[in-house]
């Protein structure tokens, strides 16, 4: 599966050809990519990570231990060589299943011995390698999991072989079954209901996020989301698993139900299930269209966002890219609460005169007292908590 498309001084990635094979330069690292699947336009996800191991090394969230880091699935192994050379990992684990790709993983990791950091590498199933680190109690203060696919099956083995308050930096580049288009396919992979929903990419994030929730309390422990996002192919979320949840953290499972006739959005917690009120709709109202069990509470943890934006000034220039920054910004701006995220379009076309200012609308929704914000997950979505009979009469004010 290559996808490693002519890289040629890219401003956001570094890119050049070298003689004979493609070679790529991301942070402090420079490496060899190989005939394997790569995305330079992934490097945000790549510098968030970095960002988040660069807090976990210095002890700014709670890990009691040095800082060991697993990549699950290395590939060519860029994200491995950054956690080392840039976030001060103290110990490092490359893994790819593929042994083809060994030599050019080994090739690309020779600056981590040349820096004496403790280096890993290995070419095992994901399976095999967490079910070792069970059985000789390994544990990790970072678990990189960039699937290929949905990573459900891993995610219970993956939280056993995290150290409290670690963190377990998932990827899923699952797009059909999470956000709707494959119904079947979200009941086997995810244990949930997924339903079309005009906030597609936040519905598979909080669905991602109620695995790992779910799988954690099994295990008697808790979660904290520190950033959610996607760009559409992949669905990536930081969660840090807690020695314990916090109080009443189950009542952030639930379900979200839309009306696709009138609009309407409801939330309900799987604690408090019970009747669903009645929707917009005049006459009888047809079906909820129902997802879920997925996650209610928050997508973004603020402090952690603040203290990562706080580190990039501190980092040499060119360490993180622009375009990471502006997504820190966008995570950072929105919580992800309430749940209910409408788009601008939708309600255009609900009022037939082309969507309202948006500004202008969550200003007007503020002063009413409700929280409005912009998604900051989905470009062209907003979240609130107003009645949408409200949305919709000060939605049709302003274009009138």
């Amino acid at each position: 599966m290559a996808d490693t498309a002519k890289l040629s001084g890219q401003a956001d990635g570094g890119a050049a050809e070298a003689a004979g094979s493609l070679h790529y330069c991301e942070g402090a690292a420079a490496l060899q990519l190989g005939d394997g699947f790569f995305r330079p336009e992934s490097r945000p996800s790549r510098d968030l990570g970095v960002l988040l191991a660069a807090l976990l090394a210095r002890g700014e969230l709670e890990l009691a231990q040095p800082l060991a880091v697993l990549d699950l699935m290395a590939g060519c192994g860029i994200r491995a060589l950054r956690y080392g050379l840039e976030a001060g990992a103290s110990a490092v684990w490359a893994n790819d299943a593929d042994a083809d790709r060994l030599p050019v993983l080994q090739g690309n990791l020779v600056p981590l011995e040349a820096a004496a950091t403790p280096l890993e590498i290995t070419a095992q199933t994901a399976q095999k390698l967490l079910a070792g680190c069970l059985l000789e109690e390994r544990r990790f203060g970072l678990i990189d999991l960039d699937a290929f696919g949905c990573p459900t099956a891993l995610v219970p083995a993956a939280l056993e072989a995290l150290q409290f308050e670690g963190v377990l930096y998932l990827a899923s580049t699952d797009g059909r079954s999470p956000t709707g288009h494959d119904r079947s396919a979200a009941i086997r992979s995810l244990g949930a209901a997924a339903r079309a929903h005009s906030a597609s990419w936040e519905l598979a994030l909080r669905l991602q996020i109620g695995v790992v929730a779910r799988a954690a309390w099994a295990m008697g422990r808790g979660i904290r989301p520190l950033f959610s996002f996607s760009e559409g192919r992949t669905f990536r979320t930081a969660i840090q698993l807690q020695r314990r949840a916090d109080a009443r953290q189950e009542r952030q499972l639930g379900l979200l139900a839309h009306c696709h006739a009138c609009g309407e959005q409801l939330e309900q917690s799987l604690l408090q299930l019970r009747q669903w009120p009645a929707c917009a709709c005049t006459g009888e109202p047809p079906p909820l269209a129902i997802s879920g069990p997925l996650w209610l509470g928050p997508l973004q943890h603020a402090p952690t966002l603040a203290a990562m934006q706080r580190l990039v000034p501190q980092l040499p220039a060119g360490r993180v890219a622009r375009s990471s920054e502006r997504l820190l910004e966008r995570l950072l701006a929105d919580p992800g609460l309430p749940a209910r995220c409408w788009s601008s379009a939708e309600l255009g076309r609900r009022l037939g005169g082309g969507p309202p200012a948006t500004q202008a609308l969550l200003e007007a929704l503020e002063a009413e007292g409700y929280t409005a914000l912009r998604s900051g997950v989905m470009d062209g979505m907003f979240r609130c908590n107003a009645p949408w009979h409200r949305l919709l009469e000060l939605a049709a004010a302003l274009n009138r």
